[in-house]
């Protein structure tokens, strides 16, 4: 009776233990478990639909394709004849080496990319021939394509995950597409969805013999979100078309929503060439840093330039706030300012207005030099030491967003460069005054800023002293976005009083100033010229280029549908190049097409072109500087 009953406690006791192991193993350590890393397990990814990319009126701007690359697990690998697999995938045997080895030291149990999108003709023939080779196999994927030649800043591309990040990361396989750049970078999460997975058990001879735990593991694919942009894209395939031969920046911004219409870098390049097998060579050119075009460089996001003469109405509106002026307050010009106690410390002036006095309105209107010079040296003497008045100049500028990246729902930018008080103090040892950096009074000197933040300077213009952070999504899977960030006003430090005398001058501008050649009928543009100088320094001596040819501005006067900055590097005159670009720009925004009238200045700037400068400019020693408009 004893045995008997020591015999059942043993068999009971083992069964216990085994199934405590079992327990241990399946349940509380399955939970762990990692079928992709054990052998017997196959997986099988199922790639979603990347979400599609459209304009703010419903065009179609990214699509899907098709792609099947050719992939490897090297655990998996069988001897084969080399030569024979090679003429297959039409590749060299040397090639196969540096594959294969690149493909081990990934992971020898993880399936990586051997051939990356094969054509469409190979993939039939392969397909049936593959399986002869243990460890190689198809995986299909979904690539980009662009049905438009537009806004290749805007959208970005999508481009292999780097090594790294495919082995450390749960959402990445090696040889797997992430955005790079642009909105496809911005919003991948919500863009690139879910893959769906699917595991297999495979014996000893690598044959499937079943699904893992009856399919308990294995997920479907969830699509990408669908994007909706703010971008209007025959605004911007207009503007593209304008700044052709040039090379340059122009932005568009909704005032009444900080929305982008158009946001335009020149030179750009066609988005499908960063897609296929030409990806790589392309690739190499577009982005050679010896290339003296830059077509992958935003100009519209990441070129500092100095704003020159739009910068006179952000001194005029500080001027007002601080009551160091009035619309009634005048100054004499006599060709220029004179500053310091220098012969040659002589700013000057263009506005053709010689010792009379002259108003806010008409300095804004002509541009003159020396009235924003008095009105810079008020702003800075108005407190007791020069870098709190600067300190204080610097504080109602950011408020406009200059000085920032803005916030920007894209993932490149340029903060630009608005001086402190700090600044100066630091480069002249507490010693100087308005006068040494009168330059800031016309807007150069330090001063820098992008297309970007001068369109939405002359937003917030626009909307009488308040701007809504610029962005380029409205929509995600057709609902409004709703991030604060772009949804609420942010208001300048300028009372909105102050904006309707500036606004009117910039009308003027257009009515009688520097603009009136480049009027719309039906249309009140309210906007203002400028001409950047643009120098750099070689061995050592201060050169100057061809002056930078920029205009902000915003239409109607009343009610504004759009303000916009243009910037033509080395363009000349603000009035001849910027000016009717603008014109155009409106007049084919708000009307939707150019009127008779004004297509002759449309063929003009189409056929014009500034590579001959680009190409053979020769920069001369920097004499005086001059302003002109």
């Amino acid at each position: 009776m004893q045995k008997s009953f020591l015999l059942y406690f043993l068999i009971s006791l083992v069964g216990i233990i085994l199934l405590g192991r079992l327990f241990q193993l399946q349940i509380v350590k399955g939970v762990a478990f990692d079928p992709v890393r054990n052998a017997s397990i196959k997986i099988q990814y199922d790639y979603p639909e990347r979400g599609y990319i459209y304009d703010r009126n419903g065009r179609l701007l990214v699509a899907n394709q098709v792609s099947y690359d050719v992939m490897v697990q090297p655990n998996q690998v069988k001897v084969l004849d080399t030569i024979e697999f090679c003429k297959l995938l039409k590749i060299e045997k040397e090639g196969f080496i540096i594959r294969f080895k690149r493909a081990e030291n990934y992971a020898p149990y993880l399936p990586s990319v051997f051939l990356k999108q094969l054509a469409k003709e190979d993939f039939a023939y392969l397909q049936e021939k593959l399986h002869k080779y243990n460890g190689f196999y198809i995986q299909k994927r979904i690539i980009r394509d662009y049905p438009i030649n537009a806004a290749a800043n805007v959208l970005g591309y999508i481009g292999e995950v780097n090594e790294e990040k495919a082995r450390n990361s749960n959402d990445y396989e090696q040889g797997e597409l992430e955005g790079k750049e642009g909105v496809e970078r911005q919003y991948e999460t919500l863009l690139r969805g879910v893959k769906g997975k699917k595991y297999f058990n495979r014996n000893r001879f690598n044959k499937v013999t079943g699904s893992y735990k009856n399919g308990l593991m294995d997920t479907l694919p969830e699509s990408g979100k669908d994007l909706t942009l703010t971008i209007d894209i025959e605004l911007q395939l207009y503007a593209q078309q304008l700044m052709n031969g040039k090379r340059g920046g122009i932005v568009a911004i909704e005032p009444s929503t900080g929305e982008i219409l158009a946001l335009v870098t020149s030179p750009s390049y066609d988005p499908n060439m960063l897609v296929g097998r030409d990806r790589s060579k392309n690739s190499t050119i577009l982005m050679d840093p010896n290339n003296p075009e830059k077509p992958t460089y935003d100009r519209a996001l990441l070129a500092s330039y100095p704003p020159g003469s739009p910068f006179k109405m952000m001194n005029a509106l500080i001027a007002l706030q601080e009551k160091v002026i009035t619309t009634e307050t005048t100054f004499r010009c006599y060709g220029g300012y004179r500053y310091g106690n220098k012969a040659n410390n002589f700013m000057k002036c263009h506005c053709g207005i010689f010792d009379s006095p002259i108003a806010l309105k008409t300095a804004i209107a002509r541009s003159c030099n020396s009235y924003f010079s008095n009105t810079y040296k008020k702003i800075i003497e108005k407190k007791r030491k020069p870098s709190q008045g600067l300190d204080n100049w610097n504080k109602h500028i950011t408020s406009f967003g200059l000085g920032s990246y803005l916030g920007v729902d894209l993932p490149s930018g340029s903060p630009g460069m608005i001086p402190d008080g700090k600044y100066y103090d630091d480069l002249y040892k507490h010693r100087w005054s308005a006068s040494t950096n009168i330059s800031n009074a016309i807007g150069q000197g330090e001063i820098a800023t992008t297309p970007i933040q001068l369109a939405n300077f002359t937003a917030a213009i626009a909307n009488r002293g308040f701007f809504y952070t610029p962005h380029v999504v409205k929509k995600i899977d057709l609902k409004p976005i709703k991030n604060p960030d772009f949804i609420i006003k942010k208001q300048t430090t300028v009372n909105s009083e102050y904006f309707e005398p500036v606004v009117e001058a910039m009308h003027e501008v257009f009515k009688t100033g520097t603009g009136r050649w480049s009027q719309v009928n039906g249309i009140e543009i309210c906007g203002k010229t400028g001409t950047s100088e643009n120098f750099v320094r070689i061995n050592g001596y201060k050169q100057q280029l061809v002056d930078h040819s920029i205009l902000v501005a915003f239409a109607p006067k009343e009610n504004p549908k759009i303000a916009l900055a243009v910037f033509v590097e080395n363009g000349g005159y603000g009035s001849t190049i910027a000016a009717p670009i603008t014109s155009l720009i409106i007049e084919k925004y708000l009307n939707g097409s150019i009127s008779e009238e004004n297509k002759h200045r449309e063929k003009t700037i189409l056929n014009m072109s500034l590579q001959d400068i680009y190409n053979l400019y020769k920069p001369k020693k920097q004499k005086i500087a001059s302003r002109k408009e």
